[in-house]
């Protein structure tokens, strides 16, 4: 059973007592990613994850890594669009240490100028690798390119540039601005006594004080693109995306399926037709993100640069008969099966429990349980797959954003504007 609590400060807790496991996963979430950046602060969150893990007023580095090592811990952290994570998964009798670590982190981070330095370099590091993954580079640009104008545009690791201009007092100063007690949710699942933890939490969170978060408009106008990127590759990688829904909409389920049904797995339309039938490809898949105000739909394909007219084709044969109902029973309730066995597998660990709760209860602002997720996925009928096809399935509408030796392969852009136009 879930359930929620809420501190004097407006932080929120939200707690899941499994009584038959030995394990308990506490995370930290904060609604604090890229799309609270601006052009001079874009990289800021992520950047701030890294130096949580730096050294406290009370641990350095290498104690907070001892310490967590020490009772058996698992740790990390991650920053996204829309949010900012720190957890910590520990045996149960080792929970008090853990959620001590974790608010030390959290709290009394030195931010020393010397690992400032050092831990921009790293995240440089980190920039240039993602640069040297084509996947990665056409994803990146394809957000880019789709949100124009919006701070969803903003790529989550920043650009060296920023990095390079971070002091530590601007550092602070987004800190303080954007972690505030009511733009952060703590959740738990496991096994642990809700007593206890509630005055656990009380004595290390309630003394924070609350102050009045920043929020943005996410939405922008849409201007569809094709756009290359030249890089000496032996692969040409191509993705194609479009605006669609957000996480509150109606549709919101039906999408997921008819994602799954076009090309989230190896039954899909797009796998089965463009790579094992055809052999066009090694790698196709579809893919969604959605948030607040919007999302965004996208496809993505590695294949020789040869083969990209006939795999464009392909692709819009297949928008077509998704929009024209070409879909079996079966299909149909395959996908749902695989909705449902995908997020009920998802939930079989604490961690993934203590993920679910803490980031339903910080995006969507509301606790639902698995079943009534099951109940959604289960209520969905063919014709919202084909209302959602219909929305989403317009070639005028797909931005495309591709990745290879442009010099070499001069009439791609010509390919795909005669193929999208």
């Amino acid at each position: 059973m879930i359930k929620e609590y809420k501190l004097n400060n407006g932080l929120r807790i939200v707690a899941e007592k499994i009584d038959y496991v030995k394990s308990v996963s506490f995370g930290i979430w904060v609604r604090v990613g890229s799309t609270n950046e601006n052009d001079n602060t874009n990289g800021m969150s992520h950047f701030i994850e890294h130096m949580l893990f730096k050294g406290t007023k009370n641990r350095s580095a290498n104690q907070i890594a001892e310490d967590t090592d020490n009772i058996g811990g698992q740790m990390n952290a991650f920053t996204s669009k829309d949010c900012t994570c720190f957890y910590i998964k520990v045996l149960d009798e080792n929970l008090d240490a853990a959620v001590d670590i974790l608010s030390d982190m959290f709290f009394n981070s030195t931010f020393a100028e010397e690992e400032i330095e050092k831990e921009i370099s790293v995240v440089i590091e980190e920039i240039k690798m993602y640069e040297d993954s084509p996947e990665d580079v056409v994803h990146d640009k394809l957000s880019e390119t789709v949100f124009k104008n919006s701070p969803l545009a903003y790529p989550i690791l920043g650009t060296i540039d920023n990095l390079k201009s971070y002091t530590r007092e601007r550092v602070l100063e987004y800190k303080e601005e954007q972690y505030t007690p009511e733009r952060t949710v703590i959740s738990i699942a496991g096994n642990f006594d809700e007593d206890y933890l509630i005055k656990l939490l009380e004595d290390k969170f309630g003394k924070w004080e609350n102050k009045q978060g920043l929020s943005k408009i996410l939405d922008s106008e849409y201007n569809r693109n094709i756009i290359g990127v030249n890089k000496e590759l032996e692969q040409l990688h191509v993705c194609l995306g479009t605006k669609t829904i957000g996480r509150h909409d109606d549709l919101y389920y039906p999408l997921m399926i008819m994602n799954n049904l076009f090309g989230g797995t190896m039954s899909s339309k797009i796998f089965q037709e463009i790579r094992e039938k055809r052999g066009l490809v090694y790698s196709i898949y579809s893919f969604t993100s959605n948030y607040a105000e919007n999302g965004l739909f996208g496809i993505y394909a590695g294949l020789a640069y040869e083969n990209l007219e006939e795999a464009i084709k392909t692709i819009l044969v297949e928008m077509d008969k998704m929009k024209e109902a070409k879909i079996t029973e079966e299909e149909f309730n395959r996908a749902k099966q695989q909705i449902k066995s995908n997020f009920i597998l998802g939930l079989e660990s604490t961690s993934s429990r203590m993920s679910s709760i803490g980031r339903r209860e910080l995006l969507y602002n509301e606790i639902i349980t698995p079943d009534e997720i099951v109940d959604k996925i289960n209520a969905v009928q063919l014709e919202d797959i084909i209302k959602i096809s219909k929305m989403i399935f317009n070639k005028e509408n797909f931005t495309v954003v591709y990745t290879g030796n442009l010099k070499k392969h001069k009439d791609l852009q010509m390919i795909l504007e005669k193929l999208l136009n």
